[in-house]
């Protein structure tokens, strides 16, 4: 399979603005929260990418579950779950358009060569409204240009030793995050809850060197600041 075109991007990081991408990220957040409170879940199944077409033999179906899959690239799009599989999970967060903040804070941080170069991962990524609910936009700014050991260590409490799926991670019960934290899990039909606050909304990209399962709320100790002076990220 091609790896596919990865625009290049800017090396400075501005001010955290996204008005035009909150408000779709603000939708999809209102369906998947939708769809958990009526206990529904969706399972969706990417397709290699079209150079499979041109003689390659295709992979097998890439499966990812929950409320929110329905709403990130599948089928032939790119970012689907099955283009998604040979990726290194720094690149492949890229293509996730609800995981820009985080994949923003991975570059922030220095930690895209952990990500890339990382083998046997497992990457908790919340949602970009999930940041915006959790942090002050002038409270990112500090984290994104200022608190970077801060940064590293709310990252560290999303990624877990280990390619686990989301099943190997409910048979676990619980897990311990880079950051010395044990997170319990719990749940099934699809989805999982992560510490009794998170929850999966799309769980199971499997990438090159990793599984990324996309969660709605930031772990971690970090105070709440979203709402408590400054801009809201949004």
């Amino acid at each position: 399979m091609d790896r596919p075109f990865i625009p290049p991007r800017s090396r400075s990081l501005p001010r955290l603005r996204w008005p035009a991408r909150r408000r779709r990220t603000t939708a999809l957040a209102a369906v998947a929260l939708s769809l958990v409170l009526t206990g529904t879940g969706c399972s969706r199944a990417g397709t290699a990418s079209p150079a499979a077409a041109d003689g390659a033999a295709p992979k097998a179906a890439a499966v990812v579950s929950g409320p929110l899959c329905d709403l990130l690239p599948s089928g032939s799009d790119p970012g689907n779950p099955a283009a998604l599989t040979g990726q290194p999970a720094e690149a492949a967060l890229r293509w996730l358009p609800v995981l820009t903040t985080f994949e923003a804070a991975v570059r922030a941080s220095g930690m895209s060569a952990d990500l890339r170069g990382g083998s046997g991962l497992t990457i908790l990524a919340p949602t970009d409204d999930a940041f915006a609910a959790k942090f002050s936009e002038d409270n990112l700014d500090q984290l994104f240009l200022a608190d970077q050991d801060k940064l590293r260590g709310l990252l560290r409490e999303h990624l877990v030793a280990g390619s686990l799926s989301l099943s190997d991670l409910v048979a676990a019960g619980e897990v311990t995050t880079l950051a010395g934290t044990t997170v319990t899990v719990t749940g099934g039909g699809g989805t999982a809850r992560l510490a009794d606050q998170a929850d999966t909304v799309c769980a199971d990209y499997q990438v090159a060197n990793a599984r990324i399962h996309i969660i709605n709320h930031v772990l971690g100790s970090l105070p709440t600041t979203a709402g408590e002076g400054g801009h809201r990220a949004h």
